[in-house]
């Protein structure tokens, strides 16, 4: 079991559905119906993406996770062909849907290349923000294929994810310390400590935390979003949690696979409301 998902983590199988299934809570809050093609395309994209920087990344994973980067030299190559594949598919089937955002497809290449390529991961925050700003593009696709970008629903999805990324992303860099401070980049963990890094995370979860409350209760977000809560003490639990000698599969699999547990509430909450589960 414990090996199957060591698999499924380093061959980013987990954070491409993880991605997915942002996409899919996006639907799902903003009442829409679930379709595959929106679906395959942040799976694919995801999986591209995340495979390139696996193999741009190699030097530093090699100190910071040992058996990623085991992993990465005997099936990276492969992975990036599959992700390579995936992405074109994509990119094609964006093209003859006519999908609005078509020609937007080939920014995620553009944020791998800026990412690890140009070495933006190396600024101070820059890297994190720029995960977040990422993931935060996966609800304003999904609102464009829909034609339903200028929501309430949407727009504050792709905020929510932005930020909660950004903090996510910070938190990695935790386990990221050593290798980090090898070559020479600045995170939040190595100039500030581990310690500083769960505070200021944990501190920001709860400020995400409060505003949600805030706006439910204003009557902007429907009481649907107090589910965001439950997700919001996942972050804040993993966080308090993370330290430098965790092993992949508390980054790999519980922190990247956040907005699976998002979008399981989220389905369990909408079949209840549609009497699909009785309890």
């Amino acid at each position: 079991m414990t090996a199957s998902i060591r698999v499924i983590v380093h061959s980013n199988v987990l954070i491409s559905l993880s991605a997915t299934s942002l996409a899919v809570s996006t639907v799902l809050l903003a009442d829409l119906s679930i379709e595959p093609v929106p679906l395959f395309i942040v799976f694919s994209v995801t999986m591209f993406v995340y495979s390139y920087n696996r193999i741009a990344d190699f030097a530093e994973d090699s100190k910071n996770i040992p058996e990623r980067a085991s992993f990465v030299s005997r099936y990276g190559r492969s992975l990036l062909g599959v992700g390579i594949v995936l992405y074109g598919l994509a990119t094609a089937l964006a093209v003859l849907r006519g999908i609005p955002a078509a020609p937007a497809m080939g920014i995620p290449l553009a944020v791998a290349v800026l990412y690890s390529g140009v070495g933006l991961k190396r600024v101070l925050l820059v890297k994190n923000l720029l995960v977040g700003l990422s993931w935060g593009l996966i609800p304003v696709g999904i609102g464009i294929y829909y034609g339903e970008l200028w929501t309430t629903d949407v727009l504050f999805v792709a905020a929510f994810s932005t930020v909660m990324l950004t903090i996510a992303a910070a938190v990695f860099d935790i386990k990221d310390i050593e290798g980090d401070s090898a070559a020479g980049i600045d995170t939040l963990p190595v100039l500030y400590g581990p310690g500083v890094t769960r505070r200021l995370a944990v501190g920001a979860t709860a400020v995400v935390a409060l505003l949600v409350l805030v706006l439910v209760w204003a009557g902007v977000l429907e009481p649907v979003y107090l589910l965001f809560e439950a997700f919001l003490a996942y972050v804040a639990g993993y966080s308090l949690f993370a330290t430098a000698d965790r092993g992949p599969l508390f980054y790999g699999f519980v922190i990247d696979g956040e907005h699976i547990f998002l979008a399981v509430l989220l389905l369990l909450a909408t079949g209840v409301s549609r009497g699909v589960f009785a309890f």
